[in-house]
């Protein structure tokens, strides 16, 4: 008498199971998850590239994230839900949703606790909507909690060609600010439509020379050097307020400019606002690229040459 062995159920997933450059990263079959009773089941439409995914992969946050090897990558989703938790009421199968994950994206399925799911915006392709959650939610706490911005005030978004960026400048601008931009002549028309007032193309023009007056706020959303940090103080009135998603910006005590750096959070009830606004057509979503799930190596090599520009999209 013989024995068939049953195979369990697989998927594909983009995963790394050690750190290293982006040849790490493999397209592969892994086990499809089964969701807890407090999840559900996601049948992923697409991830969205974040440029942080490349230091995770090389292992430069481990000691702020740690993860378990294998793991698969990808912290924002949209998709469908395919099956339900026995606790979950809030969401159905056939639900189109969105959120932002701890990693688990990149591949065809993907379990979510309900928590931190939304209700995908009607109104964009559900693969657009994965370029929401971190992005999104960067900006949201760097615009609002953060730099508390308000009609009037003089705003200058330092790296406004990301994907935070785009959507740092839209949300300063739908809050009434005067908005400046740095960006380069690729990405300066679409940072123009997303409401800058003016655009400085940081590859010719110094900051300091493109500005007549200084600022109230200074977001600085890009990695600078020590030497750079140091002058972007000098751009902000005595009493406005720096917020850095990347390099810390010294404070200058002497004329009471203050520098936050910040970390984003998940947050549900905010992502719902967010989503709001796109379905109202106040905000909009910058994706630039769209490409196969495979191809999310060549992706994170693009990111390190400096070759990727808005929201980059990853579909399964």
């Amino acid at each position: 008498m013989t024995t068939t062995a049953v195979s369990s159920p697989s998927m594909k997933a983009a995963r790394i199971h050690r750190y290293g450059d982006a040849s790490a990263i493999r397209y592969e079959d892994a086990p499809l998850p089964s969701p807890a009773a407090d999840e559900v089941l996601v049948r992923v439409a697409a991830t969205s590239f974040n440029p942080t995914e490349t230091a995770l992969r090389a292992g430069l946050l481990h000691g702020f994230l740690p993860v378990d090897l294998p793991f698969t990558l990808g912290w924002d989703v949209s998709g469908v839900v395919t099956e339900v938790g026995s606790d979950v009421r809030d969401f159905a199968i056939g639900d189109r949703v969105v959120g932002r994950l701890d990693g688990g994206a990149g591949a065809t399925y993907v379990t979510a606790p309900a928590r931190l799911l939304a209700a995908a915006p009607a109104s964009v392709p559900l693969t657009h909507a994965a370029a929401l959650p971190v992005a999104g939610l960067t900006a949201w706490q760097a615009v609002f909690e953060h730099g508390r911005v308000r009609e009037g005030q003089r705003v200058l978004v330092n790296g406004a060609g990301g994907g935070v960026g785009g959507f740092a400048t839209q949300l300063a601008a739908h809050a009434g600010a005067d908005v400046t931009a740095t960006a380069s002549a690729r990405s300066a028309g679409t940072v123009r439509r997303q409401g800058a007032r003016r655009v400085v193309d940081y590859t010719t023009t110094r900051l300091a020379d493109a500005l007549d007056s200084p600022v109230d706020l200074l977001l600085n959303l890009v990695p600078v050097t020590p030497e750079e940090a140091a002058t972007l103080p000098d751009l902000v009135r005595p009493g406005g307020h720096i917020v850095s998603i990347a390099t810390p910006i010294p404070a200058d005590a002497g004329r009471a400019v203050t520098s936050q750096h910040m970390v984003a959070r998940n947050d549900v009830a905010q992502l719902r606002e967010l989503i709001a606004l796109v379905e109202r057509g106040a905000v909009t979503i910058d994706v630039t690229e769209t490409r196969p799930l495979e191809e999310l190596a060549e992706v994170h090599r693009s990111s390190e040459a400096g070759g990727v520009r808005g929201k980059v999209l990853l579909v399964p």
